[in-house]
């Protein structure tokens, strides 16, 4: 986990003004990674109890600009947030609880990054989404775990 002092270097390294909001939200997506809105707003209010939503809101979007953030959305999910950036990573989705854990992308030559059909463009990211049962939500699991 970062301190407030590396949190405080990273905003200014991206020629953002340091605030207490910046910080608290930067603060709660490293301790919470793929969190959702409620949950970074929730976190940080704890922290600052007169910070309102909007202003989460806005922190996050900055943040996200300035590529300290990643924002993901999985379908059929709402939005979440991830320190984890500038390296290509993918993730899994528990399709029973919803938990999302980080990929590193494909080992060796990268097929996530040749798309058959580019239609002009040059792509530099790819998004991949894989979808299955966590551990804890397998059947198998859950047989053993029965009397």
């Amino acid at each position: 986990m970062p301190s407030t002092t590396d949190l405080t270097e990273m905003l200014r390294g991206a020629d953002l003004r340091v605030t207490r909001p910046r910080v608290a939200v930067l603060d709660a997506v490293f301790a919470h990674p793929h969190a959702d809105t409620d949950s970074i707003f929730t976190t940080v209010r704890g922290e600052l109890p007169d910070v309102s939503k909007q202003a989460v809101y806005d922190v996050l979007g900055a943040l996200t600009v300035a590529g300290l953030l990643r924002r993901i959305q999985p379908s059929g999910s709402v939005a979440r947030y991830e320190s984890r950036v500038g390296d290509n990573h993918h993730h899994v989705v528990c399709r029973s609880c919803g938990i999302i854990a980080d990929v590193d992308c494909a080992v060796g030559e990268a097929p996530c990054l040749t798309a058959s059909s580019p239609a002009g463009f040059s792509i530099d990211e790819a998004e991949v989404i894989y979808w299955g049962l966590c551990d804890a939500c397998t059947p198998a699991h859950n047989s053993r775990s029965l009397p």
